[in-house]
């Protein structure tokens, strides 16, 4: 059966001449049995052939068949030739008419009302076949309801077509726009996966270097600092690898690696750890929390470990060789507050920002994206009488 429906869609004229070679068979025996003689069943042959022609082309040619059907009634009408089997086509004409969707609604409604004049007019030429008064009327109501009907029943078919190609262009440009969302999903992810990766490299570098050039100055004078150096710098390129793995892991198949190089993102408890290992890098770093500290979003803990993170190591790149750094962390009833403030040379900071220093100025621009993210507010400059601060403020709730 589904064999038998796809071979009708694709090749509907070819269906429609299989009716047509029915119909036609039909019709020659319907004029066999026409009773008024040979001029008769003569007269009733072209109205055969042409509406044959009508049934068979009436999806090619949908318009010119029409009016064809309707030139084949005129001449029916004026040789008096009735109603016989070929005149189904009449119907079948007019319903495709109305169901299909390249002809105007215009010419539909037209064909509409030529369908329903059929019928008077042949009740008019015909009317002393039958019985005068409301018989006549009757007959001619009878008539019309077969031209109604196809109308009626093409129109809810190009209806509907027409509703499931909407239905159709939607799905489609649903999927489009999924598309489209999921691209700029993909892109803002590879963004953040770039600020990660920025964060772990600027950060443990830079100790590692302190630490190397530390080594490498007590070397010979105090080997076991030296040693003490050497472990810091293996521990902290341990770390930094994990953290690399675990972010390009993500890059590559889209979803973190459960694996056991797999590192969890930073979150708040970890800003100590991340003050002890740079105060073992040789920066001096006081570290200090207000207020009751609790479990929050994931988003704002990671937030403020990256900018803790990104504000000590351009002090440790930017602010001197004596240096001096403060973290302050405040628990909010409705955030957490963050100061981090140095008493280097700001001024390094300032290019910093805008790329001068670093060479690349993705710090504090990156320091505001992460703020932004999360609807946070970031405040950085000098302070006065030297040295820079940052100030950020995390909500709990977006804004």
């Amino acid at each position: 059966m589904q064999r038998l429906y796809d071979f009708i869609r694709r090749h509907p004229t070819g269906v429609d001449c299989l009716w047509a070679v029915l119909l036609l068979g039909l019709s020659l025996l319907s004029v066999v049995d026409i009773p008024s003689g040979p001029s008769a069943r003569l007269a009733a042959v072209p109205p055969v052939l042409t509406l044959t022609a009508v049934l068979a082309l009436r999806r090619k040619w949908t318009v010119p068949m029409f009016w064809l059907a309707v030139a084949t009634g005129a001449y029916q009408l004026a040789l008096g030739v009735q109603v016989q089997t070929f005149d189904l086509a009449m119907l079948v004409v007019l319903y495709t008419v109305a169901a299909a969707s390249d002809v105007s609604r215009r010419m539909s409604r037209l064909a509409f009302g030529i369908g329903l004049t059929a019928a008077p007019l042949y009740a008019v030429r015909f009317g002393d076949q039958v019985d005068k008064g409301s018989d006549t009327f009757l007959f001619t109501l009878f008539l019309m309801v077969p031209f109604a009907l196809a109308w009626v029943m093409g129109d809810s078919v190009r209806t509907r077509r027409a509703y499931y190609a909407q239905l159709v262009e939607r799905n489609h440009r649903l999927e489009k726009e999924r598309e489209a969302q999921a691209k700029v999903a993909v892109a803002a992810e590879r963004a953040r996966i770039a600020r990660e990766l920025h964060d772990v490299v600027a950060h443990n570098v830079s100790v590692m270097v302190v630490q190397a050039d530390g080594a490498a100055y007590v070397m010979d004078v105090a080997p076991e600092q030296a040693k003490e150096a050497l472990q810091t710098i293996s521990g902290t390129g341990r770390q930094a690898l994990a953290e690399m793995r675990r972010l390009l892991g993500v890059l590559r198949t889209g979803e973190p690696q459960d694996s056991e190089d797999y590192v969890p993102q930073p979150d708040v408890e970890q800003i100590e750890v991340l003050v002890e290992q740079v105060r073992a890098s040789g920066l001096t770093v006081d570290f200090e929390i207000e207020g009751a500290p609790r479990k929050l979003p994931s988003g704002v803990e990671l937030t403020a470990y990256r900018i803790v993170q990104e504000a000590l190591t351009n002090t440790r790149k930017h602010g001197g060789p004596d240096a001096r750094a403060s973290v302050r962390l405040v628990y909010f009833d409705d955030g957490l507050g963050l100061l981090v403030e140095d008493d280097g040379r700001g001024a390094a900071h300032e290019l910093y920002e805008d790329g001068g220093a670093d060479g690349a100025g993705h710090g504090l621009i990156g320091m505001r994206e992460r703020i932004g993210m999360v609807g946070g507010t970031l405040d950085a400059g000098p302070r006065p009488g030297g040295g820079f601060r940052i100030s950020a403020l995390l909500p709990l709730k977006k804004r």
